[in-house]
């Protein structure tokens, strides 16, 4: 079934904007504007929560271009009662005090056990520290919680390390109840220029979220990886698809997932949360950090999730960046979007995260388009007319005759996937496999992407190879290896 993309809407209010850039008219055609995806109506974008009816979206925002300056950093506002059409307000930090003046970065929003929203956000000082800061709503009662005000004593924990920490690298803050959660890399490299890095998750507490206390071990540290971006520790229970508030007590079998950006990915463990300890404490102990799990494998960074109370989910968000060069993203006026809202929970095994998009995104579905009983022999392509446009939201079932011919699975490739996709791209025939999508394709398949599937036998299951990969005239691979049980 495929059902044509409908039109999501964004309503715009005046925003600064600076003549030499902004006012260049947009070489972006509306027949290439995002309709499943939220973006800003112009410009550089990068805490999410559901209050008094309405959901906010708080995220990072350059006003004046859409390219990431230095200093021009800001937290844009936009929110929506259906998570499909949102209103832009007016942005809700701004960097103006010394705790922040050379911008406002990733954070986290969220609600305190007592029902106060709180914003937490990393803001580049003028000592060129990355510091938290503390922001309040001036107006709790007003549901589009429009105005907040910083509080006094910003920055609300100081920068530790002495002489050595200009060289700590901190990065988002994750609020689980009075517990904040903090990152920290210090980087140290040889004459040799070899480079090793100890990440961990710092945690600090306080009785009235405006005092804290560091705790004298991490939540979780890892000794060969790089620096940890955008955390976030939340309680799953498997095989539940309902999501948990983390600010009421969790119930007996849950876990906890704690996800870190690194690198170009999301990746994340499954453990769970010593109370007594105040560790997290990973089931599986994975010392190579590429075979941690990843929440997507395609072009998704500094995700967050938040706990949506309307409908007792948990729903995930991640920001997909541009491919193209930085002069493009200028003369085209805007730069990014946030993947559609995933629900995520944890599988029955307890082992890995699952997702899919919220329901809400179906109402954007017109025109359906129904192809069923469909047989394909090696080779075979099957065109879908009526589709006119440039998004369609699409499912699709394969079933495979025989699985006997799967060829099998190297393990190696789990450490360089992408070496394995260069070598068994569409065109290589293999036992079972590739089969899946041509899309946005010309007449003469000149340009074209692929979404395409093998199936691997592996020691104990079957491993499902999912890849996309884009042909002329841009060339950029997104890869999957899942485990899965084939019945």
């Amino acid at each position: 079934m495929a059902g044509t993309g409908g039109s999501s809407s964004h309503k715009e209010k005046p925003t600064r904007s600076r003549a030499s850039i902004t006012e260049v008219p947009s070489i972006f055609s509306t027949r290439y504007k995002t309709a499943y995806h939220f973006r800003p109506p112009r410009n550089w974008i990068n805490g999410l929560m559901y209050y008094k009816g309405i959901y906010h979206n708080f995220y990072q925002y350059n006003s004046h271009c859409a390219l990431w300056c230095w200093g021009d950093i800001t937290w844009g506002h936009s929110v929506s009662t259906d998570l499909v059409n949102w209103i832009q307000l007016e942005p809700v930090i701004e960097p103006d005090n010394p705790s922040d003046i050379d911008g406002c970065w990733t954070g986290s929003a969220t609600i305190l056990s007592g029902g106060q929203p709180v914003i937490l956000y990393t803001g580049g000082s003028r000592d060129k520290c990355q510091v938290p800061n503390l922001v309040l709503p001036k107006n709790p009662s007003d549901p589009y919680l429009r105005e907040w005000t910083k509080t006094g004593n910003n920055p609300v924990i100081q920068p530790s390390g002495g002489a050595t920490h200009r060289r700590i690298h901190r990065r988002q803050q994750q609020i689980v109840a009075n517990i904040v959660i903090n990152t920290v890399a210090p980087i140290i490299a040889n004459d040799h220029a070899e480079v090793k890095s100890y990440t961990a998750a710092l945690l600090y507490k306080s009785e009235d979220f405006l005092s804290w206390t560091s705790v004298d071990h991490p939540l979780y540290s890892h000794n060969l990886s790089n620096m940890w971006e955008c955390l976030d520790f939340f309680a799953v229970l498997p095989g539940n698809n309902s999501g948990l508030d983390m600010s009421v007590a969790i119930p007996r079998g849950a876990k906890h997932a704690l996800k870190m950006s690194m690198g170009y990915f999301d990746k994340y463990l499954i453990g769970v949360y010593d109370l007594k300890r105040d560790a997290f404490v990973a089931d599986t102990i994975v010392d190579d950090c590429r075979l941690w799990l990843k929440i997507d494998y395609g072009n998704f960074y500094a995700s967050k999730s938040f706990f949506d109370s309307k409908k007792g989910r948990r729903i995930i968000w991640g920001w997909s960046k541009e491919a193209d060069c930085r002069s493009d993203d200028v003369a085209t006026g805007w730069a990014g979007i946030h993947t559609i809202p995933r629900t995520i929970w944890l599988d029955s095994d307890g082992k890995q995260l699952l997702q899919w998009p919220v329901d809400e995104i179906e109402s954007l579905r017109t025109n359906e388009i129904n192809h069923q009983g469909l047989e394909f022999n090696k080779g075979d392509l099957f065109e879908i007319n009526g589709v006119d446009n440039f998004q369609a939201d699409v499912e699709i079932d394969f079933e495979l005759t025989s699985i006997d011919d799967a060829d099998p699975f190297d393990p190696s490739w789990l450490l360089d996937a992408e070496k394995h996709c260069c070598e068994a791209g569409a065109s290589v025939h293999g036992g079972i496999g590739p089969f899946g999508l041509v899309i946005l394709a010309s007449n003469n398949m000149e340009e074209h992407t692929t979404v395409h599937f093998r199936v691997y036998k592996s020691l104990q299951k079957y491993m499902i190879l999912i890849r996309s990969d884009l042909r002329r005239p841009v060339v950029l691979m997104v890869f999957v290896f899942i485990l899965v049980s084939i019945h």
